[in-house]
């Protein structure tokens, strides 16, 4: 058993909140051997670590108040833009899932082909690249709300990277709207989506008649 599995046994307490967790809902620091904090997404990195509820707000404020010295029980070197390394790792995490839908033909797109996955209930998830227009995301957002009235599923809508970010995870050119389809695939994929959004944008006020994750009318581009 490494030493990440062990501790994943232990306490997962959050160490700005004192509220413990499922794994799934936190992210896991450790120190590497120069003393440096660094996050451990995979939860596999050998050493003591130390436990964060995933929000993005709740990272910086360990970082302000310097908990990751007590949290590891040892003396560390902690960026001060852990918080943004750290978006940028979920992000990247969310667009190679992403990319592995791709090649097992759970993403579609094309505003059309789009709206007929919503429309299909086929669809568990779209995405809208921020060049989209307007008109774009207010004729895929009536298929969402076709849906629902028909007591399907409220499907998610993200923008959650930043332009032309969808055509290098999806091996396409000018990706203005996807559709991630369902099976195993795809569902990795919405996991690794929903993740990012919640890092970001919790507590937030919904912007959407969709669900807690729907952030269409949200700005979200990576930094």
């Amino acid at each position: 058993m490494t030493a990440g599995k062990k501790d994943d046994m232990n306490d997962r307490t959050c160490i700005v909140t004192g509220e413990a967790r499922p794994p799934e809902e936190m992210i896991r620091f450790v120190a590497d051997p120069d003393g440096r904090v660094v996050p451990d997404l995979k939860r596999n990195l050998p050493g003591r670590g130390c436990w964060v509820t995933a929000r993005r707000d709740l990272v910086d404020r360990a970082v302000a108040k310097k908990l990751f010295r007590r949290g590891l029980r040892r003396e560390v070197t902690v960026d001060l833009e852990l918080g943004a390394l750290v978006d940028h790792l979920i992000a990247r995490r969310a667009l190679g899932h992403l990319g592995l839908a791709r090649k097992a033909r759970a993403v579609v797109t094309g505003a059309m082909q789009v709206d007929k996955a919503v429309r299909s209930g086929t669809a568990i998830a779209v995405l809208h690249d921020p060049a989209a227009a307007a008109d774009g995301i207010r004729k895929i957002e009536q298929a969402r709300t076709f849906v629902r009235s028909m007591g399907g599923p409220d499907i998610p809508a993200f923008k959650s990277f930043a332009e032309g970010e969808l055509d290098l995870a999806l091996g396409a050119g000018n990706v203005i709207h996807a559709a991630i389809l369902d099976g195993q695939p795809g569902q990795a994929a919405l996991r690794s989506l929903v993740f990012l959004d919640r890092f970001r944008h919790f507590g937030a006020e919904n912007t959407q008649s969709g669900g807690a994750n729907s952030n269409t009318a949200k700005d979200t581009t990576t930094e």
